[in-house]
């Protein structure tokens, strides 16, 4: 009985270390062009950016123009935001049959580039503060 309390001691603390650990990135997009559809936002790292599954990711309704998420629970380190307005809410971004975007975007840095944002533009350090970010379409 003793090793069980014990054992859910060690669990418990563990798990407010970790939560003390992690930092939050808060990311405002205000000049969102209407309030159709959601706004997706995705947190990579090098090794994900435009290539797998971001750390990670949300959809947020827009109002008023404007979106505001918060990812939270982030480790220090480099990372990068990538976001763009689903106006018709299908889930993906869509694209002209010559490959320009349909649909608003944008990159933390505001990277604004012709072709896809590179992760050495768009990247940012998440240190020992919180961190607040503002995204331009």
């Amino acid at each position: 009985m003793k090793n069980l309390f014990l054992s859910i001691a060690l669990v418990i603390t563990s798990l407010f270390s970790f939560a003390q650990d992690g930092k939050t990135i808060t990311v405002t997009i205000d000049n969102v062009s209407n309030n159709d559809g959601v706004v997706m936002l995705a947190l990579h790292n090098k090794d994900t950016f435009m290539k797998t599954e971001p750390i990670q990711a949300t959809a947020s309704k827009i109002e008023d123009n404007k979106v505001v998420v918060t990812f939270e629970n982030v480790k220090p380190g480099e990372y990068a935001v990538l976001a763009n307005h689903d106006a018709n809410n299908n889930g993906k971004m869509d694209f002209r049959a010559n490959g320009m975007p349909l649909e608003d975007y944008g990159a933390s840095n505001n990277v604004m580039s012709y072709g896809p944002p590179q992760f050495s533009d768009a990247k940012f350090i998440l240190a020992d503060k919180d961190l607040e970010l503002n995204i331009r379409f």
